[in-house]
């Protein structure tokens, strides 16, 4: 059986990984595109690597038919999914891509981003959408919340280590390294070729970093107790790929064996042989996330790094994984590309 699916912001970077990756998809077919500030213009003019692809043609939101539409992938800026979501049709299941019902709680949702949730009810029943640890919830739920990408990359190199006991919850620090399109599309002054090409420079560090909402909520659940880690990202520049670096007080050989028994099933997880580390080059363009232990020349210190590409596992691979398991598809299905390299 074959699905008809929606992207909603479809002229943005996500949309646009959307699109690539549901092109060979056995099970999905794009029945819409919605960018409203490019509605009337072919996905081919937007992206011209997407020519060779029969695709609709760009509309409005308003434009589109939900009445045949099995499931909505929302990749609109920050904001703008609560009230569309809470306007579509009951039957239409929503993957959104964006920030908006990743908070449980209203009032957490509004101190990171400044602004009251105008779809509480809707908030209360959206499945946070990291996929390898909320599988079961996923498969039942009509609002799928994805992660951010920052978030995703550090729950996987953290979560197994908290259920198991086998951090010092209180001297967690993740340095992480985001790439350019982490940014977005739009214009910015400072994203410029000139401004970027050979600059590294941190942003919304000093706990300032929306996604801390994400592991406050995450960790402290796992933990049963307030969790707050030190968390600093960081720009480079390159197009794709999160690398993050956790530093942590325990054992890394049990942190090792904890991370390869978790996640030896999981098809998109991979951990490393003790000892090695993985580089951002080893993801890119793919659902894959790869994952390294080593030990520190001072006992009872560990680093783990996790990688993934922030387009990809990161946002609209996750996604894609999630629409499967919402629509009874194998949960593998159009994510199985290596990924690209050099």
């Amino acid at each position: 059986m074959t699905h008809s699916v929606a992207i909603l912001g479809a002229s943005g970077y996500t949309g646009a990984e959307l699109v690539r990756i549901i092109a060979t998809h056995p099970g999905l077919r794009i029945a819409a595109l919605s960018a409203d500030r490019k509605a009337g213009q072919q996905m081919a003019d937007v992206f011209p690597h997407l020519r060779h692809l029969d695709l609709p043609v760009l509309t409005t939101i308003a434009e589109i038919d939900f009445s045949g539409i099995d499931l909505v992938f929302a990749a609109l800026p920050h904001g703008l999914s609560q009230a569309l979501v809470r306007d579509l049709p009951a039957s239409v299941k929503v993957v959104d891509l964006g920030a908006d019902f990743r908070l449980r709680d209203p009032a957490e949702y509004e101190k990171w981003y400044g602004a009251p949730h105008v779809a509480t009810e809707l908030q209360k029943t959206a499945v946070y959408g990291l996929t390898e640890f909320y599988r079961d919830d996923i498969r039942g739920a009509r609002l799928v919340a994805g992660t951010g990408c920052n978030a995703a990359t550090v729950q996987f190199a953290l979560r197994p280590l908290i259920s198991e006991k086998l951090v010092d919850l209180e001297s967690i620090i993740c340095d992480l390294k985001n790439g350019i399109s982490g940014a977005g599309r739009s214009l910015k002054e400072n994203m410029l070729f000139a401004e970027r090409s050979t600059d590294v420079a941190g942003y919304s560090q000093g706990g300032k970093h929306r996604h801390l909402g994400e592991f406050d909520q995450e960790f402290s659940l796992l933990a049963g107790r307030p969790v707050r880690i030190v968390f600093t990202p960081h720009l480079v520049p390159v197009n794709r790929g999160i690398l993050a670096s956790c530093y942590l007080r325990g054992d890394p050989r049990a942190m090792h064996a904890a991370l390869a028994d978790r996640y030896a099933d999981e098809p998109f997880l991979h951990v490393m042989p003790f000892g090695q580390l993985p580089s951002m080059g080893m993801v890119q363009g793919s659902n894959f996330c790869q994952i390294g232990v080593t030990g520190d020349r001072v006992e009872g210190r560990a680093l783990v790094v996790a990688t993934l590409d922030n387009l990809n596992k990161g946002s609209s691979g996750q996604a894609v994984q999630n629409a499967n398991l919402m629509l009874g598809l194998e949960e593998t299905a159009g994510l199985m590309l290596a990924p690209v390299f050099p």
